[in-house]
């Protein structure tokens, strides 16, 4: 099953708890604080492999997860590191952050890898909070959370060059020909309903990437037919072989077929018109093929046209060397995508929290930097309470209440819990 888009939630590891210990050895009085750091959380990383050809292993796996990072022990000893989770996907694939509405990666080299979602850096030992004031500090800090993302994954296929027309013109014959894939073959509409790729083998000993794709009709940037399906995996062509049943097998006149063609791609994104194209005039041994041909070249007459019939491999060889010479000559279309390990941010200034009232001395504080903070408190000791209360204040917490008018044993909600309000 050809799968070219999922939509997918991953989580990277949440990193390892701090230690709160201390060192007791007879020799050493005094000997102070001594627990180790966590470990870091484990992160998802995207890597390209060469022997996926479809997203059909995600589509059933919704949600994909690291490995926590381990919690810190004593004598200083560090916590594990989780383990990262390799994502294998197909070259050509592009992630993009649902949320934020930003392509994330787009995979085109072979073995390239990204990293989608950071693991969380793992929590400090009390050995970190040793001062000249606080010789003994009885607390360490949690684990940070790791990145969660919810993902749109796209495939969309790397090939040199598209085979476009009206379904049932000849392309899959014409690929099948020209390369050793082997695509569905049939005398119906839509026998072509995902994309095959092949190689191609020049006899001046160039080579290139071809896309068989499924046919267009009319109507098809707006999603008729397999319209979108077909236009998403153009995008990466650098150059269009156009096939016209020349011959009107199917009662259909070649000359509005072209024509019909080329408006659905130019209604539709990303400069599809711009990219040169090799029409192949197919299907020539029919008896109204010449007459045909006539008409199309008195309405074309700047038009190249290149005479074939696929099925006997016959006039082939002029289509292929044209089409690799176009391949050499035309530079790769940039997209609005981003290329290698690329990241598109998006600049906005986000406070590190909000405040809201909910009724009468109910405040909840909420934002993704406050969320932080408080995960990775230590909130069962006198000590870290305190800490994490400073923390709140430098952040604005305090003043942002004051100004909200709250008053003394008000409760303030963060996440699910309670805290009472005190000046």
């Amino acid at each position: 099953m050809f799968i070219d888009r999922v939509k997918i939630k991953v989580r990277a590891g949440k990193g390892g708890n701090g230690m709160t210990s201390f060192r007791r050895e007879k020799h050493v009085p005094l000997g102070g604080p001594y627990g180790g750091d966590g470990g870091d959380g484990g992160s998802i990383i995207f890597k390209v492999d060469t022997n996926k050809s479809t997203l059909l292993d995600l589509r059933y796996n919704k949600l994909i997860d690291a490995e926590d990072g381990g919690n810190g022990n004593n004598k200083k000893f560090h916590g594990a590191k989780g383990g990262d989770t390799i994502v294998a996907v197909p070259l050509g694939t592009i992630i993009r952050d649902i949320k934020n509405d930003v392509i994330l990666a787009d995979l085109i080299d072979v073995g390239q890898q990204v990293v989608i979602a950071a693991g969380g850096k793992g929590g400090r030992g009390n050995f970190h909070f040793k001062t000249s004031r606080n010789p003994a500090p009885n607390y360490s800090e949690k684990g940070e959370p790791g990145e969660e993302r919810d993902l749109e994954i796209e495939l969309k296929l790397l090939a040199d060059a598209g085979l476009i027309g009206y379904p049932s013109v000849g392309k899959s014959t014409f690929l099948s020909v020209v390369s050793k894939a082997t695509p569905e073959i049939a005398a119906y509409p839509f026998t072509t309903i995902v994309p095959n790729l092949g190689v191609v083998q020049v006899k001046d000993g160039s080579s290139f990437v071809l896309a068989d794709l499924p046919g267009l009709i009319e109507g098809a940037h707006q999603g008729k037919g397999l319209g979108h399906q077909f236009l998403r995996h153009i995008e990466r062509c650098r150059v269009l072989i156009h096939l016209i049943d020349m011959g009107g097998e199917d009662h259909r006149d070649p000359v509005d077929d072209y024509k019909v063609v080329n408006d659905e791609l130019a209604l539709y994104k990303l400069r599809l018109t711009e990219r040169p194209q090799v029409v192949v005039a197919n299907k020539m041994d029919l008896p109204a093929a010449q007459e045909n041909l006539k008409r199309f070249k008195k309405a074309y007459p700047d038009i190249e046209v290149f005479e074939t019939v696929t099925l006997i491999a016959e006039g082939l060889d002029p289509v292929l060397y044209r089409v690799a010479q176009l391949i050499r000559e035309t530079p790769d279309f940039v997209l609005n995508e981003t290329r290698q390990e690329e990241v598109v941010y998006r600049f906005t200034e986000t406070p590190p929290f909000t405040l809201t009232r909910l009724g009468e001395h109910r405040f909840i504080l909420e934002g993704d930097e406050l969320n932080r903070v408080f995960q990775m408190a230590e909130l069962k000791t006198d000590e870290g309470a305190l800490r994490f209360a400073r923390r709140l204040k430098l952040m604005g917490v305090d003043e942002a209440l004051k100004r909200a008018e709250a008053q003394e044993g008000d409760i303030i909600m963060i996440n699910d819990y309670q805290f009472l309000y005190r000046e």
